[in-house]
């Protein structure tokens, strides 16, 4: 891995907080994810699946975690099942963890080599009257692919069927949303490799550069910082192509006097930052441009205030998109009419600013977290509102992660990003 080990504390912490919250007299089961073939004896790069990650901090295919807290015998209790490495898979694939190391990274002293789990798994069964299966329930998620998690619950319940059935997902859920001290730290780290990618390119920016070109710029610098790339696909959209929320491509040309919109971040240790700026090609905006990037910006402060601790996301975002409306009308995009006359379901400032404000993050670019529970301290969120002009030929995101706190204003931590108008044309014009 390129990142510094993590202190084996933290998981240690997470499993105890995930083993408080079972059943009596219950067995959970986490898989890493598979390593998915592309064609011919080509693959993916390997990620972990983040459920076994936070758990275990085993950022290795093939391993499977086993938690039973009441299990007669304490070595019971907690067992790592890892592929078995040899010389052999050293010199092909590279080192593997041995059990030695496995109880370095995670804490969990009971390894045993994935050959024996349903050996293990058949004795523990025979004490257990529930296992807990993790499905993906993210409110997001759209899965089309048998991954191992599903595999795994196939066979269980073929193999054990007079076994209770519970849900791990609901509690990580709640657990995984609101974040330990080291966690903060690692996001930190994510956010602290985005700014060095993005001072990187606003010196870099001219016109004519291409967008790719950009996307090299920032993967270069994320690379050569300890982290693996990027947290999710980059959005470099120069120009009209910002009007595309979900623009991907990053192959056009960026021509003098457009906006460059990026939606870019650094991951750090499997952790994630999702950073969101416009920046103009030629080093100034227009006064047009500046108009409306400082009406988003006032948008993404105001709305920042509101991320405390009993926020409810769904009012939240009816707040936000009151804050907008005022904005679009000030910049005579919408008239009093529109708002009088608009459908409660999507309102009139939707036009122009279509997508929410904020989700969770956290080991997941759009993190767990259950939306209809009040916000909590320590929570990651990000804040992003938007303006998308088509027939003005650009739009403006901006988009900051922040740490709820126990009182007071989020902390962001993305300060150090340069985020004011001036400041950014500042840096570009040096």
């Amino acid at each position: 891995m390129k990142y510094h080990q993590i202190d084996r504390d933290l998981f240690i912490k997470n499993r105890k907080k995930f083993t408080a919250a079972m059943k009596p007299n219950s067995v959970a089961v986490f898989n890493s994810n598979d390593i998915y073939p592309i064609s011919a004896d080509s693959t993916m790069p390997f990620q972990q699946h983040r459920d076994i990650f936070y758990l275990s901090g085993v950022d290795q295919e093939e391993s499977i975690l086993l938690l039973f807290p009441d299990a007669p015998y304490e070595n019971q209790r907690e067992i790592l099942f890892l592929k078995e490495t040899n010389e052999h898979i050293a010199v092909w694939e590279g080192e593997k963890l041995t059990k030695e190391r496995a109880f370095e990274v995670s804490g969990i002293k009971n390894v045993h080599w994935l050959q024996d789990f349903e050996k293990v798994l058949a004795e523990l069964m025979t004490y257990s009257e529930t296992i807990y299966i993790n499905t993906n329930e993210h409110y997001r998620a759209t899965v089309v692919t048998e991954t191992r998690e599903a595999r795994f619950v196939k066979w269980w319940k073929e193999k054990y069927p007079a076994h209770q059935v519970a849900k791990s997902n609901p509690i990580l859920q709640r657990i995984r949303s609101v974040k330990e001290s080291e966690e903060l730290d690692l996001i930190q780290k994510a956010c602290d490799i985005t700014e060095k990618g993005f001072r990187r390119i606003l010196s870099f920016t001219k016109p004519g550069v291409m967008e790719y070109e950009i996307e090299a710029e920032f993967i270069h610098e994320f690379v050569r910082n300890r982290s693996k790339g990027f947290a999710y696909t980059p959005i470099v959209a120069s120009g009209n192509n910002a009007n595309v929320l979900h623009y991907i491509e990053n192959n056009q040309q960026c021509n003098a006097g457009d906006l460059i919109l990026l939606d870019v971040g650094a991951e750090y240790a499997n952790y994630s930052s999702d950073m969101s700026r416009t920046i103009p090609v030629s080093g100034k905006f227009t006064a047009r441009q500046k108009e409306v990037y400082n009406a988003v910006l006032r948008v993404k402060n105001e709305a920042t205030k509101m991320l405390v601790p009993g926020t409810l996301w769904k009012q939240y975002h009816v707040e936000v998109g009151k804050l907008m409306t005022s904005e679009l009308l000030g910049l005579g995009l919408l008239d009093k009419a529109d708002v009088q006359n608009e459908n409660p379901d999507w309102p009139a400032y939707k036009k122009y600013f279509m997508h929410g404000t904020s989700h969770h993050m956290g080991l997941d670019t759009h993190d767990y977290g259950l939306l209809y529970e009040p916000m909590q301290a320590n929570m990651v969120f990000t804040v992003e509102p938007g303006i998308y002009i088509p027939n003005e030929g650009f739009g403006i995101r901006l988009e900051d992660d922040v740490v709820i706190q126990e009182s007071g204003e989020p902390f962001n931590l993305m300060r150090n990003i340069p985020i004011e108008a001036d400041e950014i044309e500042a840096l570009m014009n040096q």
